[in-house]
């Protein structure tokens, strides 16, 4: 099972600090305790909302860009971690040992083919699996 292990924005993350070489170095150790393990699949921190901007939808193709920053910190992704374990409590586990002094981290299953029954027909499930082939393919190269 997949999970993304979701780093909570905080103040400090929203005023664009570059972490110490301490604060990196632990989470890189961190990160090579998951790739040992063999459970991370993919890990990035994101920089704060006023480089970004959110795309709003209203209707069928309607859509507003409202550039950052935002203001509701708490409502923020800092960075994440996708990890591929055997339950949501080894998931939890992982979380847990995350070399954090303060914040939050939200644990969340990712969907897979199966979670959606029978809406994921044959032909969606074909299609899928294609435009996986061509993203590994683009990876390798």
């Amino acid at each position: 099972m997949r999970f993304m292990m979701i780093v909570k924005a905080s103040s400090e993350s929203e005023t664009g600090a570059i972490p110490s070489e301490q604060d990196l170095n632990e989470m890189g150790k961190y990160n090579e305790e998951l790739v040992k393990a063999g459970v991370l699949l993919d890990a990035n921190g994101l920089l704060e909302s006023a480089r970004g901007a959110r795309v709003q939808f209203t209707g069928k193709n309607q859509t507003t860009v409202v550039d950052g920053p935002f203001t509701e910190t708490k409502e923020l992704v800092a960075g994440y971690w996708i990890i591929d374990v055997k339950s949501k409590d080894e998931a939890i586990e992982w979380a847990r040992r995350i070399p954090f002094q303060e914040g939050e981290v939200e644990v969340r299953k990712v969907a897979e083919a199966e979670d959606f029954g029978e809406s994921y027909t044959p032909e969606i499930k074909e299609a899928e699996d294609k435009l996986r082939e061509q993203l590994a393919e683009r990876q390798q190269s």
